[in-house]
């Protein structure tokens, strides 16, 4: 068996975009299977506090995680980022058709068509209408698709249990990453040293 990293992840994490457009072919490269497994930020924010997320509480930060982004894009051979008008977004409908997808085989390529929308065109992701060209690019029926999350209980409660999950970790911020020892690695700039640490500590 591989040894596993379970990807966390949030749609309107910035830097999870970035870890989600390499992340398959760096574990390919390393041996390590990927867990994907999306969640909300907003409760565990919530917990600390904040209604909103920190990029936009501490303005400094803000302006710097923006231009990070678009260094760190150019610099990774990824396509042109670019802000969306509205930050952060609502991921809600989003994780839950990935959770539909990831469990019917679709599920990565829908992730990164979501991300690209967001920050690479700069568009919306959090209504039906924002993410049904999506879901027909990918030669799915979109209506069916909305219906399937809208009726299935076990994606609302799987995408609460992962948040929930996520707290009992100790995850504060997107992306993070676990190994099979409880290995705790936080942002982007980690995803190397988590793979490595899976790769050196196998369950």
């Amino acid at each position: 068996m591989l040894p596993k990293l379970t990807f966390w992840f949030e749609f309107a994490s910035t830097y999870s975009a970035l870890s989600a457009a390499r992340i398959k072919a760096l574990a390919t490269e390393s041996g390590v299977d990927i867990v994907w497994r999306p969640f909300l930020l907003g409760p565990i924010f919530k917990s600390q506090g904040w209604d909103t997320s920190p990029f936009n509480i501490y303005a400094a930060k803000g302006r710097y995680m923006w231009r990070d982004l678009e260094r760190r894009s150019l610099a990774l051979g990824l396509s042109p980022f670019r802000r969306p008008t509205e930050f952060p977004q609502n991921g809600l409908l989003a994780a839950r058709l990935a959770l539909l997808g990831l469990r019917d085989g679709w599920g990565e390529l829908f992730i990164l068509a979501v991300y690209r929308r967001q920050f690479g065109d700069g568009l919306p992701i959090a209504q039906p209408e924002d993410l049904a060209s999506i879901l027909a690019d990918l030669g799915l029926e979109p209506s069916l698709c909305f219906e399937s999350i809208k009726t299935n209980q076990q994606i609302k409660d799987e995408l609460r249990q992962n948040t929930e999950d996520a707290q009992s970790l100790g995850i504060f911020g997107a992306p993070s990453f676990t190994t099979d020892d409880n290995e705790l690695f936080w942002g982007d700039d980690r995803l190397e040293a988590a793979l490595d640490w899976a790769v050196a500590h196998p369950a």
